[in-house]
C-alpha cells in the first residue's frame, strides 16, 4: 500500500468536437508533469466538449484516443482517468476510462444522464458503479452530472477518493462548488472535481473551478477560475484513516441497494 498519492488535474480548454487537437493539446500537458505523479485526472469529454453529436466524435475502444491515453499512461509511468464518447453494440457511451500504467482499462459509464439538454437521447446510462484499487487506494470516479446524486455517491465502499469529472456550465457553478464539499463531507473521503474553462461550441461558458477537498470538507486546493491549469496534491492515507477512527460516522450509514 502506497502511503501517499500524489494527483495532478487539468483544468483546460477544449476544442469543439475535434478528438486529434485535444490529444495533442493534452500530450504537452504530459511534458511538464511531475516526475513523481500517480494519476491524471482530465475533464469529461475531454476530446469533444460535452457534445450531442455523437456520431460525429464516437470512438471504440480500440480507437485512437483510448490508445494514446494506453501509451501515455505507459511511457509517463501514471494512471490516467477521463471520459470520452465512446460506441460499442450500435450504442453510444459517456465512458469514463482508468487506465493504469500497466495498460489495464477499467471503465465506468455514466449514470445519471443530464436531460436538461438530452443526453439521455443520445447515450445510454450506466448501470454499475465502480471502485478502481491503485496502489493501495480505493478509487470511485464518477461524471458530473452524478454529483447531484449522493445516494449514487454514498461509500458504501469505504473508498479513499471520489472524483468527479465534468463539464459544469458557469451559472450553475455554486452548486459544484456545495456540492464536492458535500460529498467529501458526508463520505468521510477525499474528493476531487475537474472540471473545463472556456466556451463550447453550443456557447455554453465554463469556469473551471476544479478543487480538491478532505474527508472533513476542508478545501486543500482550487485552481484559478476561468484559465488553463494544471496542479498536483498529495494524498495522505493516514489523514483518511485517523478521522474515520476518530470520527465513526460511516459506521452509522444507512443501508440500502440501488436496483
Amino acid at each position: 500500500m502506497q502511503k501517499e498519492l500524489k494527483v495532478t488535474w487539468i483544468q483546460s480548454d477544449l476544442v469543439w468536437e475535434n478528438p486529434k487537437q485535444n490529444r495533442a493539446a493534452f500530450s504537452n500537458h504530459f511534458e511538464s508533469l511531475s516526475d513523481d505523479t500517480d494519476l491524471v485526472i482530465l475533464p469529461e469529454m475531454f476530446t469533444s466538449g460535452f457534445t450531442m453529436n455523437a456520431a460525429l466524435v464516437a470512438e471504440t475502444m480500440q480507437g485512437e484516443t483510448v490508445s494514446w491515453m494506453v501509451e501515455m499512461a505507459k511511457f509517463h509511468d501514471i494512471a490516467i482517468t477521463g471520459s470520452l464518447v465512446v460506441s460499442e453494440n450500435d450504442k453510444y457511451y459517456n465512458r469514463l476510462l482508468f487506465v493504469k500504467p500497466s495498460g489495464e482499462i477499467i471503465h465506468y459509464d455514466k449514470r445519471h444522464a443530464f436531460t436538461l439538454v438530452g443526453e439521455e437521447k443520445t447515450y445510454t446510462a450506466g448501470t454499475e458503479k465502480i471502485i478502481v484499487d491503485y496502489k493501495g487506494w480505493k478509487i470511485c470516479p464518477l461524471i458530473c452530472y452524478d454529483l447531484r446524486f449522493p445516494v449514487w455517491a454514498r461509500n458504501t465502499e469505504d473508498y479513499d477518493l471520489l472524483i468527479y469529472v465534468a463539464n459544469w456550465p458557469k451559472p450553475r457553478i455554486s452548486a459544484w462548488d456545495t456540492l464536492l464539499k458535500a460529498r467529501a463531507i458526508e463520505n468521510m473521503s477525499y474528493c476531487i472535481g475537474v472540471n473545463r474553462v472556456g466556451v463550447d461550441g453550443v456557447n455554453s461558458v465554463y469556469s473551471g473551478h476544479s478543487a480538491a477537498y478532505d474527508v472533513l470538507g476542508n478545501l486543500i486546493s482550487t485552481l484559478t477560475p476561468n484559465a488553463e491549469q494544471v496542479e498536483t496534491v498529495t494524498l495522505e492515507k493516514r489523514h483518511v484513516e485517523a478521522y474515520r477512527n476518530k470520527f465513526k460516522f460511516l459506521n452509522d450509514r444507512d443501508s440500502f441497494t440501488i436496483i
